[in-house]
This record gives structure tokens, C-alpha cells and sequence, in this order.
């Protein structure tokens, strides 16, 4: 079968999300799936656990299902269950007399190993599969713009008890008679997230100069007039995409240096969101971003160690592909690549002050021909009673 061209996805399912992408079932134990195509004629094989079968053979769209005893090469399977789906994956092979597949850059190195022994290549294929999780189908879109709503509906919640709370004279903001830090906040999002079915990672609540790390969660007690970041990402558990959103609230009054970072922020969203729409480029749009900003004064990098310790800057890119996974191509960043019609992303520049905090905007967009649609309706400002 030299000629056939032969692709095998493998691993598990609720873990390997490029197999999941591709059948659309989920389930904890090893799968495998195969296609064969001579150019006149496709094939798939699902292979999965013998107890997987039933459910499999509803709702996966493939010309054959399998369980792995179904392909007991001469000296038998494992009883390590992962490894005897990688013995039978090769025996399929083997069987249909290929010599030659492709494996997408997620495909376990058990499988190349055991192919090698059996005399069968696997090539890797880099881009296999990528360009389809890129374009959303219109079911996917449905997906992110639920989750995209729930996930503002956290951030509200956070940012309204944030800016409805009572100061302490020295400054601390208090909840039902309690100090409120970020801990709190974060277990109220998740709570709120818990119940409309969602997983969340931790999300990030930093007040005042924390928030000058991007990716610091935030930590300690919150204070009246100083900025805070409200980042939530949660995982839907039913149809298992993501959403993505960030805003800024600040309780009572607000430092004319935060108005003014919330101010090129603001500016710099919009540009990118102008610039974005399919044929344009991540490298572009990021551009786009940056050209605001240097405008307005802001380094373009990480703050040098030797620099002003209210030194406006932006270390990280303007934003990243979503989906199934939290963070995927394609990238808003130099060198970012040609964006597809319905590729899923965020825009999300924002300024960063060892001296103030951080400042950052963040919706999810969906790419079109003409532009990009925006799944959420959070307003951007800083106040939120």
C-alpha cells in the first residue's frame, strides 16, 4: 500500500484533544484512529476499549470500530492497556499492509517505537489536523460564544462585588464584614462557574503592582484605588471549550495614571480588532497593537532591569488561537501567521508599571472574511457599580 496515504491519531481522548477534535467522543482509556486513503477511495478505523464500543458505534463517524483484541498480533497484547492499543494500532497497520504512515505532532512516541519494530515509518506531520481545529464549524462557535457568556457572567460578579465594597481607613476593601483578597474573589469565581457546569483554572485576581506580572494569580489583601486584573479562562465540562475574558476595576477613586494606561489599552484593542480579519497575519495585527502603544510612550519588551520603576511597558503579544485548549494557533504576535476564516481568538494587549500594576482588555473573537466578530459584551471601563 505505498501509494495510500495513511494518518494515525492516537492517545486519550478527555487528554489528547487533537485525537478528541477528530472523532468527537470522549472517554479515559487509550483510542486510536486510523485513515487510509488511495485517492479514490477514504477509510477510518476507531480502535477503543471493548466497554467504549456501544457508545463509540453511536457517535463516532468511522467506517470501522474496533477493540484491540480485534488486532492480537502473534505474541499476544499487553496487559498494560496502553500499550496493547499501541499493539494493535501496529497490527492494523500491518494487516492493511501499510509501510509508511503520518502521526500528528500529539501521537505518542510509544507508537513510532512499536511501528519501527514492525517495520512500518511513521513520518511526522506537523500540520495534520491543525488547520481543522482551526476553522471553527459553526457548532464549535456556538460553543465559545456560551462559554464566552458565562465566563463574563464570573467576571461581572467579580468586578461588582469588587467595586461595591466598604474601604477600612487604611485602605483594605471589606466583604461581609471580612478583609477581601484575591483568594476570595477566586473562590467566588469558581463557585459561580461550578454551578453553570464549568471547570476553571485559576484565575487571576491582582491588585495594584502584583498585576505587573501577567501571569501571577494574585495574592493578599485588595485595596480602594488601585487597579486589579479580573482574568478567568474556565473549561466547559459538557462540550469542553473554553472561554477567555478580562477586565479592570478599580474601588473608588481612580489614579489619573491607571485612567490613562486603561486609555492606550482601549486604543491599542481597537486597532487590533480593525486589523483583524482572514489573510491578515498575526505578525500584523500585533503590529497594530504595538504601533498605539509606542505612541503613547510604552516599552516594547520586558522592563529592563535597570529601568524607572514606573516605567510603562508590554511584554507578551496581542493575543492567541482558543478552542479546546485554553492557548492554540494561531498567534497575535511577531511572526504570527495568516489567519483562517474561523479561526478562534483573543485580543488582549495591555501596559504593564512595576509602580501602579497591570492594565489589560481581553475578548474572544471569531475570525471572518471581512473582520472579527466579538462573542462577548463586557464593557471596558473601570468602575462597576
Amino acid at each position: 500500500m505505498s501509494r495510500v496515504l495513511v494518518t494515525i491519531r492516537a492517545g486519550v481522548p478527555t487528554h489528547n484533544l487533537a485525537l478528541y477534535h477528530r472523532i468527537r467522543f470522549t472517554c479515559h482509556d487509550p483510542a486510536v484512529f486510523i485513515e487510509l486513503d488511495d485517492g479514490t477511495r477514504k477509510r477510518s478505523i476507531l480502535i477503543i476499549r471493548n466497554v467504549e464500543l456501544n457508545r463509540a458505534r453511536q457517535l463516532v463517524k468511522s467506517d470501522k470500530i474496533y477493540c484491540p483484541k480485534d488486532f492480537t498480533p502473534p505474541g499476544g497484547l499487553s496487559g498494560d492497556r496502553e500499550i496493547a492499543t499501541a499493539q494493535a494500532a501496529i497490527e492494523c497497520l500491518r494487516r492493511h499492509a501499510v509501510t509508511r504512515a503520518c502521526g500528528d505532532r500529539s501521537l505518542p512516541l510509544l507508537y513510532v517505537s512499536l511501528a519501527r519494530e514492525s517495520g512500518i515509518e511513521i513520518e511526522l506531520d506537523a500540520d495534520l489536523g491543525v488547520r481543522e481545529r482551526r476553522q471553527k464549524d459553526e457548532q464549535e462557535i456556538g460553543y465559545l460564544r456560551q462559554a464566552q457568556r458565562d465566563t463574563e457572567s464570573a467576571i461581572r460578579m467579580a468586578c461588582e462585588l469588587i467595586a461595591s465594597a466598604s474601604a477600612r481607613a487604611d485602605g483594605v476593601l471589606m466583604h461581609e464584614g471580612q478583609p477581601l483578597d484575591s483568594r476570595i474573589v477566586r473562590v467566588l469565581i469558581d463557585t459561580h462557574l461550578m454551578k453553570l457546569g464549568y471547570i476553571n483554572d485559576q484565575s487571576i485576581v491582582a491588585c495594584g503592582p502584583i498585576g505587573a506580572d501577567c501571569h501571577n494569580p494574585g495574592e493578599g489583601l485588595l485595596r480602594t484605588g488601585q487597579p486589579v486584573i479580573v482574568d478567568v479562562f474556565p473549561m466547559n465540562k459538557q462540550t469542553l471549550y473554553h472561554g477567555d475574558c478580562t477586565r479592570m476595576v478599580v474601588h473608588g477613586d481612580v489614579p489619573e495614571v491607571v485612567n490613562r494606561m486603561l486609555a492606550m489599552v482601549s486604543e491599542a484593542k481597537k486597532a487590533a480588532e480593525t486589523a483583524t480579519r482572514a489573510g491578515a497575519t498575526g505578525d500584523a495585527i500585533h503590529h497594530a497593537t504595538v504601533a498605539v502603544l509606542k505612541r503613547h510612550g510604552v516599552h516594547i519588551g520586558f522592563a529592563p532591569p535597570d529601568a524607572a520603576k514606573d516605567l510603562i511597558f508590554i511584554p507578551h503579544g496581542t493575543g492567541h488561537g482558543i478552542g479546546l485548549d485554553l492557548k492554540e494557533p494561531p498567534l497575535l504576535d511577531f511572526n504570527g501567521p495568516e489567519l483562517l476564516v474561523g479561526d478562534a481568538v483573543t485580543i488582549e494587549p495591555a501596559v504593564y508599571s512595576h509602580a501602579v500594576g497591570g492594565v489589560r482588555l481581553e475578548d474572544l473573537y471569531i475570525v471572518r472574511e471581512a473582520g472579527a466578530e466579538n462573542l462577548g459584551g463586557l464593557p471596558e471601563g473601570l468602575s462597576w457599580k
